[in-house]
């Protein structure tokens, strides 16, 4: 039996899934059909604006994304400390730019409401508050303003999508980073695109984008979760995505492009340029960027149940650098 898709969401386990939605039967949602002839290149921008928007609204970071022709792939983490610490006022302004909202709240707003009224407002307030932070909202509000606009612009009725959108949750880190790379590598698995930067419409390219291009891009894009740089080398972990190095995520991502699938269509070239070259990153930039970062020194060093012991014999529940621990 097919489960909701809430029962498959877990914080306590993890704030980072990877969702597919695909269109149905022959239905392309960009791209160009071969069947009819019609071309739906311009909806893979819809895919992106609307990213943007509820990228913008949501408290759910963005990680990767690719749109492909007949469907799209998702790698989103949910921030709910983020959701929770936003004021009351501020839940109702980011909902209402999605929906109109009920008179009730806007009467709230401009502060023209009794005790009984205002009460009842942050009631239906607090109920938005988990739904911008709940990825079937998320998933709602992307899927059903495709759907009508594909519909429309087709002059039918009827189901877009093929199913609910699927879910996968990502446990630890290493699923976070292969789960990205699986996304970001779609179009030229595809045999879409020669090299990840080239993958029109995908996460890839924009980060690839934003080194070559500095801060002048002004294309409209979602913000995407940041990776450690050099600009923000000190940020917090929840500020970037599992501490991992933008530099050393191309590299990741480019070397994995280059194995040969066999149920695949595309890769890249053995001949192609190294991601450095092809992003004119200049080498002592490279290097620069490489040396180690200053971290907080960790109190003890050791495996990992000596430093469990440790932990137990000095009052401490936790000891930094334990994820080090199983070298």
């Amino acid at each position: 039996m097919t489960r909701a898709r809430y029962t498959q969401v877990s914080l306590d386990s993890t704030s980072f899934y990877h969702c597919i939605c695909r269109c149905v039967r022959r239905a392309f949602l960009c791209g160009k059909d071969h069947y009819s002839g019609q071309d739906y290149e311009h909806r893979r921008q819809w895919v992106v604006d609307r990213l943007a928007v509820l990228a913008e609204v949501f408290a759910i970071d963005l990680c990767a994304y690719a749109v492909m022709s007949n469907h799209y792939h998702l790698v989103l983490r949910i921030n709910r400390q983020k959701a929770l610490s936003w004021s009351d006022r501020e839940v109702a302004e980011r909902w209402m730019q999605l929906f109109c909202g009920p008179l009730i709240v806007k009467r709230w707003l401009k502060e023209e409401t009794g005790a009984a009224e205002s009460l009842k407002a942050q009631e239906i307030v607090g109920q938005w508050r988990d739904r911008l932070y709940d990825m079937g909202w998320f998933m709602k509000c992307l899927n059903e303003h495709l759907a009508r606009r594909a519909n429309e612009e087709d002059c039918c009725k009827g189901r877009f999508w093929e199913s609910r959108y699927k879910c996968q949750a990502l446990l630890d880190e290493q699923a976070v980073l292969q789960c990205m790379a699986y996304v970001d590598l779609n179009p030229v698995r595809a045999d879409m695109a020669g090299t990840p930067e080239e993958s029109e419409y995908t996460s890839i390219q924009q980060r690839s984008e934003a080194i070559s291009e500095g801060d002048g891009d002004n294309k409209a894009r979602p913000a995407l979760l940041p990776m450690v740089h050099a600009g923000n080398a000190e940020a917090e972990d929840e500020d970037t995505v599992c501490r991992f190095r933008l530099m050393d995520y191309l590299e990741l991502v480019d070397s994995t492009g280059r194995a040969v699938c066999d149920d695949k269509r595309g890769a890249i070239s053995a001949h192609a340029a190294g991601v450095l070259d092809r992003l004119g990153i200049d080498e002592k930039a490279w290097l620069a960027h490489m040396r180690p970062k200053q971290q907080r020194q960790p109190i003890a060093l050791g495996a990992l149940d000596k430093l469990k012991e440790y932990a137990q014999m000095t009052g401490r529940k936790w000891i930094a650098g334990q994820s080090l621990a199983g070298w």
